[in-house]
């Protein structure tokens, strides 16, 4: 670890309820643990903030704004260090499919066999792979992160654009 990797980091973050129509019991508990679990251990470098004399640890608010999703980002102390905007329709076909395949998994938990479950969970988690992906490449330039970091907000980018 680095001496600024402490500083390199989201200390919390907070969605736009406002967004956020309707959650199913799935989605709330997929949202709460990618949350917990983004506070806990991230990378996270806001390379625009930090030219600008920022430092972290960073708390974000998420937001989708004219169907672009808006990091609006506080430093350490509390300054607003600016709202970073990324355009999302690179992402709006893999959200409709992890959307879709959740569904199935979820409708499966109640019916079908161990098998049929595992092989949808797999398709779930390729499909929330490719998303973090793509995820990385619009935040390219932007904010260095981790694969890890990039997944869970990959989730928090799902369940801002929940309908319901």
């Amino acid at each position: 670890m680095t001496p600024a990797a402490h500083l390199d980091r989201i200390a919390s973050i907070t969605l736009d309820e406002a967004t956020i129509l309707a959650r199913s019991e799935q989605v709330e508990s997929e949202r709460a643990v990618a949350l917990r679990d983004l506070v806990e251990a991230n990378s996270f470098i806001p390379l625009r903030a930090l030219e600008r004399g920022h430092h972290g640890p960073w708390a974000l608010h998420l937001s989708v704004i004219d169907g672009k999703l808006a990091i609006s980002l506080r430093d350490h102390v509390g300054e607003d260090a600016g709202t970073i905007g990324l355009g999302l329709a690179r992402l709006r076909r893999v959200i409709r499919e992890y959307f879709a395949i959740c569904d199935s998994y979820y409708k499966a938990l109640r019916k079908a066999t161990a098998a049929e479950i595992e092989t949808l969970d797999m398709a779930r988690r390729a499909i929330h792979d490719r998303g973090t992906r793509h995820l990385v490449e619009v935040l390219d330039g932007k904010i260095e992160t981790d694969f890890d970091t990039a997944r869970r907000l990959f989730t928090l980018v799902c369940v801002l654009h929940i309908k319901a």
